[in-house]
């Protein structure tokens, strides 16, 4: 129904002439005395034009395809029925091609910055998943939030961030599911913007150019682009559907996207920091072609002279830094930041269920399912924080033996699942309130993981619905070795790991001493 009601609309004539207005009563209707605004950037996804005196636009017609307004910074949009953004027109309605814009009131630059709540895969499967994902993210969002309203400027009451990011697997391969998610999302009361992943493809579409109709009819346009004070946000498809090759998809872009990136870069600011969005990461695990060599060479080419970029992406299902340099085909002053988010499903629902009745789906690299933040700074500088939704406020989990032998060699150890830690980070621990001691950066396993997977393999009956990934080695796993040497007893030990940005974050956990006889 979604995708023959999209394939429909896709049809008919899109906008390519209307206004842009300052909608100042607030009804998204253009009244008497609402001007048309001045030099605003709209596009179909290609090329982009920009407003005249009055607040007219022309645009090349382009049947089948999108118009979008690139909202200005210090402006806002009003929301659609659900709660989406209305920045978007897809028919041949001459009245509904204009854009109502509102002038935000205060004046737009945050005195702590620019709060953006960013999510990666919440590909739920079914209606039960998407209660999982309103009951184990959504509803865990407010609370956080709600607890810390006292710390933000927050322009509605139930904000939670100024602005949302979904980075693709909105749904995973049903996209009846889409209405449901956007109710969802709608109550986190953001502009909530979205790229299409892999699973947000009509797979039964026999082209790239068919695959996203189900996501269009649901979401707008595929690639654009949206301003901020701080920061300018870029949205791109990077899933290449190749339907009668194997793999059939890989990542990369489309002409039109390089064309369109291309016209918008020319006039971007570089004084903000310019965050490009998209689900397939363009770094590539050892020895596996997932993104097209050309199209990142070409997209490096276009951002190697902005000094602040950051590229979020998803899709892996665990989480991890990258820091793009020659090596990679990166020319720029400065490493290129790619943040590879941890999946807001986790491991796709999986694994027993908390007390809410949600799955714990701790992804495979030990990292447990939640969102990230990232926060800018009128002047470019962000920092990112990523948030477990068991407990939004811890950065860390610690493993650790209950119990030694005094005396016996000190080959066990404990470890420190440090969830935002990169090559750079700077983890120590103590014992006792000793002297720190470095720990040492390993790639194995979690070992809290690992022994979900045996609980797993020893139960007589089916723990969950879906087991517990199996553990795989983890980007940001620390270890240092427990002293046996100590007195008797219980001792405590304190980790502190020192990450980007300056933020330190802290843990403890206890093991025993005791004497035993051979």
């Amino acid at each position: 129904m979604l995708l023959a009601a999209a394939n429909a609309m896709a049809q008919q004539s899109v906008c390519n002439t209307g206004f842009v207005f300052e909608d100042r009563d607030g009804d998204a209707m253009r009244d008497a005395g609402e001007p048309g605004l001045p030099d605003i950037a709209v596009s179909n996804g290609r090329d982009i034009v920009r407003s005249d005196a009055q607040g007219r636009y022309r645009l090349e017609a382009d049947a089948g395809g999108f118009v979008f307004v690139i909202k200005p910074a210090g402006f806002s949009i009003h929301g659609r029925d659900d709660g989406m953004p209305d920045h978007w027109r897809a028919d041949g309605l001459p009245a509904a091609c204009d854009f109502a814009l509102q002038r935000e009131q205060p004046p737009p630059l945050r005195d702590k910055g620019l709060r953006v709540l960013v999510f990666g895969d919440p590909q739920p499967k079914s209606a039960t998943d998407v209660g999982h994902y309103a009951r184990g993210i959504v509803d865990r969002v407010i609370d956080d939030a709600s607890a810390k309203m006292h710390s933000f400027r927050l322009t509605w009451a139930g904000q939670t961030a100024d602005l949302g990011l979904t980075l693709g697997d909105v749904v995973n391969d049903d996209p009846s599911l889409y209405p449901a998610m956007k109710r969802e999302t709608a109550r986190l009361r953001a502009p909530w913007l979205h790229a299409p992943g892999n699973h947000d493809i009509d797979m039964e579409s026999g082209d790239d150019v068919h695959a996203l109709a189900s996501f269009h009819g649901a979401f707008g346009p595929d690639t654009f682009a949206w301003q901020e004070p701080e920061a300018n946000f870029v949205m791109l498809d990077d899933v290449i559907w190749q339907p009668t090759s194997s793999p059939r998809y890989i990542g990369g872009l489309r002409e039109d996207q390089f064309t369109f990136l291309a016209n918008y870069l020319r006039d971007a600011r570089k004084d903000r920091l310019l965050v490009l969005s998209m689900h397939i990461p363009l770094f590539e695990p050892a020895g596996r072609d997932t993104f097209r060599d050309g199209d990142r060479a070409r997209l490096f080419a276009l951002l190697k002279n902005f000094p602040q970029v950051l590229l979020l992406t998803a899709h892996n299902h665990t989480q991890q830094h990258v820091f793009h340099g020659p090596e990679t085909g990166w020319h720029g002053a400065q490493p290129l930041h790619e943040y590879n988010v941890g999946a807001t499903c986790g491991a796709f629902w999986s694994g027993v269920k908390d007390e809410a009745g949600v799955p714990v789906s701790t992804m495979a690299d030990g990292t447990p399912k939640g969102w990230a933040r990232l926060l800018v700074q009128g002047d470019g500088r962000y920092a990112l924080s990523y948030h477990p939704a068991s407990d939004p406020a811890i950065g860390l989990h610690l493993h650790a033996p209950k119990v030694l032998r005094r005396g016996t060699y000190p080959a066990w150890g404990v470890y420190a699942n440090v969830y935002m830690g990169d090559d750079d980070s700077v983890v120590e621990y103590r014992v006792d309130g000793g002297e720190w001691r470095p720990m040492r950066k390993v790639t194995e396993p979690d070992p809290d993981l690992l022994a979900e997977n045996y609980r797993d393999d020893q139960a007589d009956e089916l723990r969950g619905f879906d087991r517990s990934p199996e553990a795989i080695p983890s980007a940001h796993l620390w270890r240092g070795a427990l002293p046996t040497d100590l007195a008797l007893g219980q001792h405590q030990v304190e980790v502190r790991a020192m990450l980007r940005g300056d933020v330190t974050q802290s843990a403890t956990i206890g093991y025993r001493l005791d004497d035993a006889q051979p």
